[in-house]
C-alpha cells in the first residue's frame, strides 16, 4: 500500500518509522560489499556478480511485479529510470570500483550523494540553500581528499575512484526517484511494484551488458576465502540477494516516501561507517589514519549539509534569508 505521512503525532510516528527503515536499510547495503568481494577474489568478474544479484533479487520480486502490472502504463518513465539509475547503474559502479579499491573507501566517495542531492535542491529545482549547507559540501570534498590522498598522488586505483563517483551519481537517482509520486496519496506508485519492475529493467539491462553467460559458474559450487576463512559461495550469493538487495531497496524506497531524499541520504550515509567496519573485521582491510579521519569529515560535511534541509512537507525554506524566500517555500508546500 501505499505510504502517507501526516501532522502531528502521525506525523511524527511516521518519520519515526521512516528512520528505523532507513537505518535498515543502510545495514543491509553496507554488508554487500563484503559478501561480493569474496566471490570477486574467487574468479567471478564484479558485473557477474552484480547481475547475479539483481537478477536472483528481480526473480524473488517477480510476484509483485505482475500484481502492479499497471505501473507498465501509468508510469513507465518511472520504472526505467529506476532500472537504469537505482539499480544498475548503482550496482554495477560499486562493484566494479570494490574490484579496485578497498570497500569502506568506495562507499565513502559513493556517499558524496548528500552533496549532491544538495545541488540537485540548489540548481536543477532552483532552491536555494543555508550557508550551512555550503560548508557542509566544502568538509564532504575535503574529506574525500584526505581519503585518496591526493598528497601522495592519488595511490588509488585512479578507475576505481571514478567508477566510485560514478555509483554516487547514480545514488543521486535512486533518492530522487524513490521520492517520485510520494505525495500524490492514492494515486501515488506502489513503492514495492517500482522496485520490483526497477529490478526487472535492470537485471535485463545488466544481461546484456554483463553477459552471464560467459561466467565461471563453477564458483558458485566451492567455496570461498573471507579473510582465511571458507564460506560456501552460494551463502554469500543468498545474503547478496535476499538481504543486501530485496531487503536494503524495500526498506530504502519505503523511508524516502516516509521521510524525503534529503533526510533520507543523510541517514544512509551510514552504511558507509558499516562497510567499513565490517570490511576491516570479515575481509582484513585497514585504512590509514588521515584516511578515517577523512572520511569521519566526509560524514559530518554530509550531515551538515542536509541539517538545513526540510523534511518532507515542511513548510520551512531550505535557505535561510529574508521573507520572500519563505514565502516561495510556502507556496511551494502548498502546491
Amino acid at each position: 500500500m501505499p505510504v502517507h505521512t501526516s501532522n502531528g503525532s502521525q506525523g511524527n510516528h511516521g518519520r519515526g518509522v521512516g528512520l528505523g527503515l532507513a537505518l535498515v536499510s543502510a545495514l543491509a547495503f553496507g554488508g554487500s560489499g563484503v559478501a561480493a568481494k569474496p566471490l570477486i577474489q574467487a574468479g567471478l568478474d564484479p558485473l557477474h556478480v552484480v547481475w547475479l544479484r539483481v537478477a536472483g533479487a528481480a526473480l524473488v520480486m517477480l510476484p509483485l511485479a505482475v500484481r502492479h502490472r499497471a505501473l507498465l502504463r501509468r508510469r513507465p518513465a518511472l520504472l526505467v529510470g529506476f532500472g537504469l539509475l537505482a539499480v544498475a547503474g548503482v550496482q554495477a559502479c560499486y562493484f566494479a570500483a570494490i574490484s579496485r579499491i578497498p570497500v569502506g573507501v568506495a562507499l565513502l566517495i559513493e556517499y558524496l550523494s548528500p552533496a549532491l542531492v544538495l545541488g540537485w535542491v540548489r540548481f536543477v529545482q532552483r532552491r536555494p540553500v543555508t550557508r550551512a549547507a555550503a560548508v557542509g559540501v566544502v568538509l564532504a570534498v575535503g574529506g574525500l581528499a584526505c581519503v585518496v590522498e591526493v598528497w601522495s598522488g592519488l595511490s588509488f586505483d585512479a578507475l576505481g575512484l571514478l567508477l566510485a563517483l560514478g555509483a554516487a551519481g547514480c545514488q543521486v537517482g535512486y533518492f530522487v526517484l524513490s521520492d517520485q509520486g510520494g505525495d500524490a496519496g492514492e494515486e501515488a506508485p506502489d513503492p514495492l511494484g517500482v522496485i520490483a519492475y526497477g529490478l526487472l529493467v535492470g537485471a535485463a539491462v545488466l544481461t546484456f551488458v554483463a553477459r552471464p553467460w560467459s561466467m565461471d559458474w563453477q564458483v558458485l559450487t566451492d567455496g570461498v576465502h573471507m579473510n582465511g576463512t571458507v564460506v560456501p559461495a552460494v551463502v554469500l550469493l543468498l545474503w547478496i540477494v535476499l538481504v543486501a538487495t530485496v531487503l536494503a531497496y524495500v526498506t530504502g524506497v519505503l523511508s524516502v516516501r516516509r521521510l524525503s531524499p534529503q533526510i533520507a541520504v543523510v541517514v544512509a550515509c551510514l552504511e558507509a561507517v558499516i562497510a567499513t567496519v565490517l570490511a576491516w573485521v570479515l575481509l582484513g582491510e585497514h585504512l590509514s589514519a588521515p584516511q578515517i579521519i577523512g572520511g569521519a569529515v566526509v560524514l559530518v560535511g554530509a550531515f551538515i549539509a542536509q541539517s538545513s534541509t526540510p523534511a518532507k512537507g515542511s513548510a520551512e525554506p531550505v535557505a535561510s534569508g529574508g521573507g520572500t524566500d519563505r514565502e516561495l517555500s510556502a507556496r511551494e508546500t502548498a502546491a
